[in-house]
């Protein structure tokens, strides 16, 4: 299987299955110098590690991940980064039911039309289990993009119960099990998502990410578009299945007039934008704004309700899904979303450095 690698200059290669020994990526390009230790990238995975609650899987993984090159004396050295999370609580005797039938919304039937073979245990490489190494490569790109660079998620919506934004506090995502901003919302999330788990069904949800801090300038136009590939990024997260940025599919209903994101000059020389309808990037170049973008997770696909389907022997079967699967997988999508804007970001601020060394990191504009 090809396209296991992501970025240009900041490139970051996954490896490794749910229940298989280990999982791992090798991150390449990262310049040197930066302070860089294991501390530095637990606490991002702690974030996306399962078992925390009664609201996500009860698989129990510690999730230690371990440095095994490309750092010396607490820096990181120019060469090829190898992280590795060795993997403790598979049960995949749990999956002895389904492996010759095709669950109905997994990759099953996919990978077995394209290679002709698939592990089923967990469904393997297609898992969201990899996802744990797409976050902890993306606390090394936080180390690229430096301190005055913010990347933030928050779950905005279950089901078909969104937040009140009026009622938006960062400090409330993590005082909840959700990644709420909106401490009503994830009181009423707490109930549906127990029915939901007790009936053995599953809700989709809806993430989004803010960047703050993002210098302007990064992206190019037409095929190395920002906002392009941070909706590719985004998209290529397990059980995305669509994604925005700023307004999104809303700008649709605005008016020009609305949607235009008014410019002045501010006292200190920069441009001051009255709105962010465009989400941080215009032409596909990021304005210094904040980088907004939201994706949407299907509901998990394992769930105790017999669907309908078919084996690899080509008869008609009923399946259901045994074993310890989330509930909501967008709760533990938010470290992975601000990972993969994080990977982005880093990569595009290489690229930027790289052709444009004196360009301004500010929206100031030049004077002649």
């Amino acid at each position: 299987m090809s396209h296991n690698s992501f970025g240009h200059l900041f490139r970051v290669t996954t490896w490794g299955e749910s229940h298989g020994p280990a999982i791992g990526c090798v991150v390449d390009g990262c310049p040197p110098r930066l302070a860089l230790g294991e501390a530095d990238i637990q606490p991002f995975l702690d974030r996306r590690r399962p078992g925390q609650s009664a609201f996500v899987t009860q698989r129990q993984e510690p999730d230690q991940v371990r440095i095994l090159s490309g750092v010396f004396e607490g820096l990181t050295t120019g060469t090829p980064i190898a992280l590795v999370i060795e993997n403790q609580d598979q049960r995949s005797r749990d999956y002895g039911e389904i492996k010759d039938r095709f669950r109905p919304g997994h990759a099953d039937l996919a990978y077995e039309l394209k290679y002709g073979i698939r592990d089923y245990r967990g469904g393997g490489r297609s898992s969201a289990r990899e996802t744990a190494m797409r976050v902890a490569a993306g606390a090394i790109a936080r180390k690229v993009l430096g301190p005055d660079v913010t990347i933030r998620g928050a779950l905005v919506q279950m089901g078909g119960d969104a937040v009140d934004r009026a009622a938006w506090d960062w400090a409330a995502v993590g005082e909840n099990d959700f990644s709420c901003p909106d401490r009503a919302a994830a009181r009423r999330w707490e109930q549906a998502l127990l029915a939901a788990r007790k009936s053995g069904s599953s809700l989709g949800a809806v993430i989004e990410v803010v960047a703050e801090g993002v210098p302007p300038g990064l992206g190019a136009p037409i095929y190395g578009k920002l906002d392009a590939e941070i909706a590719a990024a985004l998209m290529g997260i397990n059980a995305v299945k669509g994604v925005e940025i700023g307004e999104g599919f809303a700008a649709a209903a605005l008016t020009g007039e609305a949607n235009a994101d008014e410019m002045r000059m501010g006292a200190d020389g920069r441009v001051v934008f009255g709105s962010n309808h465009a989400g941080g990037v215009l032409g596909g170049i990021s304005t210094g704004q904040p980088i907004v973008a939201r994706f949407a997770v299907k509901p998990t696909s394992s769930i105790l309700t017999p669907r309908q389907a078919v084996d690899r022997h080509g008869r008609e079967v009923d399946v259901l899904t045994k074993g310890r699967h989330d509930p909501c997988v967008g709760i533990r999508a938010v470290p992975v979303g601000e990972a993969m804007l994080a990977l982005v970001l880093a990569d595009h601020l290489l690229r930027h450095r790289a052709q444009n060394p004196d360009a301004p990191d500010s929206a100031r504009l030049p004077r002649n």
